[in-house]
C-alpha cells in the first residue's frame, strides 16, 4: 500500500490503512466520513486532490462502537505533497 500512496502523493505521517482512488482524478486516505467525501466532490478546493484521516482514530467511520469517540481532523491532500486543514469532525457520523 505505501507504493500506491507514494504513486498518489499523500504525504508521509498523513496515511491510513485504506486509500481510494476515485475515477482516477481523487484519493480518499483512510476512515474519511461519507458525507464528507460527497462534500468534497461536489466543489474540490482548488489545488487539492483529496482527502484524509491518519491513523484510525476512535469513533471515525468503522472505528465506532457506539460508546467512544474523540473528535478528530480531515485534512485535504494538496498537489505538491502538502497537506491543510480541511473540516473537524465533532460528533460520529452514524450514515
Amino acid at each position: 500500500m505505501s507504493e500506491i500512496k507514494g504513486q498518489w502523493g499523500v504525504p508521509q505521517g498523513m496515511g491510513s490503512c485504506h486509500t481510494a482512488v476515485w475515477q482516477q482524478k481523487y484519493v480518499f486516505e483512510g476512515h474519511v466520513p461519507a458525507r464528507f467525501i460527497r462534500q468534497y466532490l461536489s466543489n474540490p478546493p482548488k489545488g487539492s486532490f483529496g482527502l484524509t484521516v491518519p491513523g484510525m482514530p476512535e469513533g471515525s467511520p468503522g472505528m465506532y462502537d457506539g460508546k467512544k469517540f474523540e473528535p478528530y481532523n480531515i485534512y485535504l491532500l494538496m498537489r505538491g505533497g502538502d497537506y491543510q486543514f480541511y473540516k473537524r469532525v465533532e460528533h460520529p457520523d452514524t450514515e
